[in-house]
C-alpha cells in the first residue's frame, strides 16, 4: 500500500473528518463514474455516491488492507449500492428505456395501428412480468436498457454464462407466452 493511502486509511481508522474529505477529493469522481454506469441517471448516481461515502464513514474500521487497496474498497461498496439502488427498482429510468418508450408510435392518423401497437405494449408488459425476476432483469437491462451481457454480469454479479443462459430462457418464455397468446 502506498503512502497516500496508508495515511488515509489511518485517518479514517481515526474517525477523522480531515481524512474523508481527502477520500472524497480522491476518489468522488471515480465513484460518482462507476455509480452512473450503474444506475445511468445523474440525480440517483449522486445519491448512491453520498451512500457510499456515508457507508465508509460508518465502517472505516472494516477496512482490511490485506483483502485490498482503499480504492477498491471504497469502489466495491459504491457498485453494491448502486446495484442494490437498480434491483429495488426505485428508478424505472435506470434501465435507460421503459418498454412504453421502446416501442414505435404509429402515425396519429392510423388508429387501428395504434390500437394493435398498444394491445402488443399491453401482451409484452404482461409477458414480462410473468417471468422470473432474474430473467426479466436480464432481459430490461439487455434490450431496454442497452446493456451488454458482459455488463449485465458486473452490475448483477453473475458469471457471463448465467447472463447469457437467463437471457436465452426468458426469450424462449417470452417467445411461448406471446406465440400463446396471438393464436387465441
Amino acid at each position: 500500500m502506498d503512502a497516500f493511502a496508508e495515511r488515509l486509511a489511518r485517518l479514517l481508522a481515526e474517525g477523522s473528518p480531515r481524512g474523508m474529505e481527502e477520500l472524497y477529493d480522491a476518489y468522488g469522481s471515480l465513484a460518482y463514474t462507476l455509480a452512473l454506469r450503474v444506475v445511468r441517471d445523474p440525480h440517483i448516481a449522486e445519491d448512491v455516491v453520498q451512500e457510499t461515502f456515508l457507508a465508509v464513514w460508518r465502517r472505516s474500521e472494516s477496512y482490511d488492507s490485506s483483502r485490498g487497496s482503499l480504492k477498491n474498497w471504497l469502489c466495491r461498496i459504491c457498485r453494491n449500492r448502486a446495484i442494490d439502488r437498480v434491483r429495488r427498482g426505485r428508478s424505472r429510468t435506470a434501465f435507460g428505456v421503459s418498454i412504453d418508450e421502446a416501442v414505435n408510435e404509429p402515425s396519429l392518423s392510423d388508429t387501428w395501428s395504434q390500437v394493435a401497437a398498444e394491445l402488443t405494449r399491453q401482451q409484452v408488459r404482461q409477458a414480462l412480468d410473468e417471468l422470473p425476476a432474474d430473467q426479466r432483469q436480464t432481459l430490461e437491462l439487455a434490450y431496454f436498457g442497452g446493456y451488454s451481457q458482459t455488463e449485465i454480469s458486473q452490475a448483477m454479479e453473475v458469471p457471463l454464462g448465467t447472463v447469457k443462459g437467463r437471457a436465452r430462457l426468458g426469450l424462449a418464455r417470452l417467445r411461448g407466452q406471446l406465440t400463446a397468446v396471438a393464436q387465441l
